[in-house]
């Protein structure tokens, strides 16, 4: 059998969750909101404490500057952000399902970083229900998703996040920064040494998220 005959779809949902501990707990309901003209949905990265973390909210707030014109919410998916990734995959779905549901004419821009990158994956590469992902997006559920930013993103290293769902390919940014070994498959033994790169600092200093935000807002807009 050729290797490209094979389904790679199992394949990245074991590398995404493959950290994770597999217990599946019901995701916290949806909170009610306003609906506002576009939202940012993000998962922080691994051991943030609680909200969008440093990316996320750098984010947010480099799209407001960008869109004054436009009403721009924010949604912090709620998960521990330790190894939870179906967790809170299960939230970000479970939250943009309530969105398209009660808020349809919100543009939703789902982002993450590092592990809430992970969770950002499952949430827009897996179909059905799997590995403690008990929540999949409905289809036609991506009409509502204007755009998606990830940073330090570990599928990388199987390739990008739209090989597996091509249907977002031209409203997704990855970005990696620089020798970052979480996203830059590279030599182990150099983890040690590059990893200051995958800190969410470092991303921020280097304009990666002033970049994601130019992306998003030109879909925004």
């Amino acid at each position: 059998m050729s290797i490209l005959s094979v389904d790679p779809r199992p394949l990245v949902v074991a590398v995404l969750l493959a950290a994770a501990a597999l217990v599946s707990a019901p995701p916290p309901a949806a909170t009610a909101a306003s609906c506002s003209d576009a939202q940012l949905v993000f998962a922080r990265g691994r051991l943030e404490p609680p909200g969008a973390g440093q990316i996320g909210t750098a984010l947010l707030s480099a799209l407001r500057s960008r869109v004054p014109d436009k009403n721009i919410g924010l949604y912090a998916v709620n998960y521990a952000a330790n190894t939870d990734v179906q967790r809170g995959a299960n939230d970000m779905s479970g939250h943009v399902q309530y969105m398209a549901d009660n808020c349809p004419d919100t543009r939703l821009v789902l982002g993450g970083y590092s592990l809430g990158a992970a969770v950002t994956d499952v949430v827009l590469a897996v179909p059905t229900a799997i590995f403690g992902f008990s929540n999949p997006l409905p289809a036609g559920t991506d009409e509502h998703v204007a755009a998606v930013a990830l940073f330090g993103n570990g599928s990388q290293w199987v390739g990008p996040i739209t090989n597996f769902n091509p249907i977002y390919n031209d409203r997704t940014i990855e970005l990696c920064h620089g020798a970052d070994p979480i996203c830059n498959p590279a030599d182990p033994n150099t983890w040690r040494t590059n990893w200051p790169e995958h800190m969410a600092p470092a991303y921020i200093k280097a304009g990666m998220v002033n970049q994601a935000a130019d992306f998003v807002a030109d879909r925004l807009r």
